[in-house]
């Protein structure tokens, strides 16, 4: 016994003087903390030095240390001390890219790369964005994709980029203030991502997690505040997708979406798990799965969601923005235990850099004119009442295979006729849209409060329960092109106008304990308009 404890310490004295010769102090490389000073060049070699070397920590101390772009290697930890901050460098000309896309911290197929501690890493992206304007008006830096309001996208930065690495941990630090996505994980296989801070409102397009075609991915216990999709994953290889992947415990705040599958989804994703999640203040979706670009949407399992301030609780979209090729599938997507309050006033108004107004977007200038609508920016602003969850297909091509249980949602309500109105015998007029860019609001004025399912099949609703503070006018569900669908105990307390339930063109619709203000026989239309 002795013997084995012995051995045992041994082991670990062994370890920790392995770990101990094997860091490396950037300021021993002649780093700088004084802020201004580019330590990109010091801090660089201390990393190619321990990767040399078979691995090891290369430790950022107490201090503000700027740098511009760093590439990180197989076997190194880049380690924050409390009280250290890596900041980004203002100048665009400090900054380096993997396939385009710049960022502060990169790595290309690399493995058993790592950032932990208790430091920041700084973006500092508003400060970035006057050297990218300033070059853009003098000619220096090309803009040739300029979106809806005027917004430069060449010289903007990520925090962290990696790229077909494997085995990649990110623990404990804080992200802030990028130009672009904070960080993008693309292609990689073993990720980790445990108890990190994104703190990242500075500016537009500013996703606080992004997952791209990367498999095995483990998130947890992190918080994440940022300007654009909080955390985000996306298909842009048709030749990979996102396999196997759980996010577990997160609070998440965003002027865009909370959770959100897409919009990129040329590949597709399978089997992610997503649990325990808060959303507050949030602009759009606490959850969004988008498939619309040709790749599958399957195996997809949230549940145990809670948001509050949430401008929308769930959009499930099957789009053709590809317009030519296979079209997306969305299957198997079971999301429960799920509770959203939806408020009357924009939930991310105050925030530095707040969502645009939907109905803002290109292609609404093809929709028909309807009374109180105006102008910005050269595209029509349409006035809406509250947005209800939706699942949407197309044509020939349905969302299958989704089943919603333990579903509690609470609309602002106040909807009003002089603000948008489809009348029940034109429920079929809401646009298709088939190539649009995905977002809840993408069609207008939708003709129901609670549910819209359209080009449909299959899908199972078991304990929802919908309600409104003040009235509404709209159905609380409008079912249009929708088979074989079971509904039961749903709960609708709220309603005077009839119907509570509108179905058009649809069959093999079920109900079983259905609650509501009137009898099924009052409350339910069935129609079939074309």
């Amino acid at each position: 016994m002795k013997c084995k404890l012995l051995l045992l310490v041994l082991a670990l004295y062994t370890s920790n003087a392995w770990g101990a010769a094997n860091d490396k102090l950037i300021t021993a490389y002649g780093a700088v903390a004084d802020g201004r000073t580019n330590n990109a060049q010091s801090i660089q070699k201390a990393i190619d030095e321990t990767s040399a070397a078979g691995g090891g920590r290369v430790i950022i101390p107490a201090g503000n240390f700027m740098s511009g772009s760093i590439f990180l290697k197989s076997g190194v930890e880049l380690h924050l001390q409390l009280g250290a901050t890596l900041l980004g460098s203002h100048a665009v000309n400090d900054y380096q890219k993997i396939e385009g896309r710049a960022a502060l911290v990169l790595s290309r197929d690399q493995k058993n790369v790592s950032i932990s501690g208790e430091g920041i890493i700084d973006g500092q992206g508003q400060e970035l964005m006057l050297d990218v304007f300033k070059k853009s008006r003098s000619g220096e830096l090309k803009q040739n994709d300029i979106w809806l309001y005027k917004r430069p996208e060449a010289g903007r930065a990520m925090v962290l980029y990696f790229w077909g690495c494997n085995n990649v941990k990110v623990t404990g630090i804080t992200l802030k203030n990028a130009s672009n996505w904070v960080q993008d994980y693309r292609e990689c296989d073993g990720i980790t991502i445990h108890r990190i801070t994104v703190q990242s409102t500075a500016y537009w397009n500013n996703d606080g997690l992004d997952i791209t075609d990367s498999k095995n991915v483990r998130i947890t216990n992190c918080f994440i505040n940022a300007t654009d999709d909080a955390i985000c994953l996306k298909s842009e290889n048709p030749k990979s997708f996102c396999e196997n992947i759980l996010i577990d415990n997160c609070t998440l705040r965003s002027s865009a979406n909370a959770l959100k599958f897409g919009t990129a989804s040329v590949g597709g994703f399978r089997n992610v798990v997503a649990r325990n999640l808060t959303v507050f203040d949030t602009y759009r979706s606490a959850i969004a799965i988008e498939a619309v670009d040709g790749g599958f949407m399957e195996n997809i399992d949230i549940q145990n969601v809670t948001a509050v301030n949430t401008g929308n609780a769930i959009f499930i979209r099957r789009g053709r923005r590809n317009q030519t090729g296979q079209v997306s599938t969305i299957k198997n997507v079971y999301i429960a235990n799920v509770k959203v309050q939806v408020p009357l006033l924009k939930p991310d108004q105050g925030y530095p850099i707040e969502g645009p107004p939907d109905h803002l977007r290109p292609g609404f200038d093809k929709m028909p004119k309807r009374p109180g609508s105006y102008h910005i920016y050269g595209h029509p602003f349409l006035p809406y009442n509250l947005v209800p969850s939706s699942i949407t297909g197309l044509p020939g091509y349905p969302v299958q295979g989704v089943t919603l249980e333990n579903i509690n949602i609470t609309y602002g309500g106040r909807a009003s006729k002089d603000i948008a109105y489809i009348p029940l015998d034109s429920v079929t007029s809401v646009p298709e849209n088939p190539a649009a860019y995905p977002e809840f609001s993408m069609f207008g004025e939708l003709p129901a409060w609670g549910f819209y399912v359209r080009h449909a099949e299959g899908i199972k609703m078991k304990n929802v329960r919908l309600s409104f503070v003040e009235n509404d006018f709209r159905p609380a569900m409008v079912l249009d092109d929708v088979k074989a669908m079971d509904i039961t105990d749903v709960h609708i307390p709220s309603g005077k106008d009839l119907p509570i339930i509108l179905l058009n063109n649809t069959s093999g619709i079920t109900f079983k304990s259905l609650k509501m203000p009137v009898s099924e026989s009052k409350g339910i239309m069935k129609t079939n308009y074309k």
